[in-house]
């Protein structure tokens, strides 16, 4: 018998081939079937974020964020889009803050939201909680190449 997992499992698979349309198809009949599994909203929402579609990938994110507070990577991911994001006039990077701070919260040592909260606060200009986080991150990994890029431009170019 066929199953929201059935559907699941073939859009992860067409995800990981980089067939983001099929695996949309599959992963939407997943949750027509189940729609309080915050993993396919989840993937459905990396899907719509490869393909550029944001909007779509954010409902989707907050949809499994929703079904599971502890989607370490659907904060993340949410926050990327945030900061990423070029049709945005103003992003609320406050909002990209908040859930990378989450993200850390849930997982301290996910060297990615350590290194993107303290671009973050870059953007912002607060230079101390840009060097408080890079801190973080090179206690994790001591070698992080863009994470001590980034010391040495604040501490040579701000903070004097």
């Amino acid at each position: 018998m066929i199953n929201y997992k059935f559907y699941l499992d073939n859009g992860i698979a067409d995800f990981q081939r980089r067939q983001f349309e099929s695996a949309i198809e599959h992963i939407t009949k997943s949750i027509e079937m189940k729609n309080d599994f915050a993993v396919s909203y989840f993937y459905r929402g990396a899907c719509y974020h490869s393909l550029e579609e944001y909007d779509e990938a954010m409902m989707d994110y907050t949809k499994a964020i929703s079904l599971d507070s502890k989607m370490t990577d659907a904060y993340y991911n949410r926050a990327k889009i945030i900061l990423t994001r070029k049709d945005i006039e103003n992003p609320k990077i406050e909002n990209a803050i908040k859930d990378l701070g989450k993200a850390i919260e849930l997982d301290p040592k996910f060297q990615d939201a350590l290194y993107a909260i303290a671009a973050a606060y870059k953007k912002l200009g607060d230079y101390h909680k840009t060097l408080e986080y890079i801190e973080k991150l090179l206690v994790v990994e001591p070698q992080h190449i863009y994470g001590r890029a980034l010391k040495k431009l604040i501490l040579q170019k701000y903070i004097i």
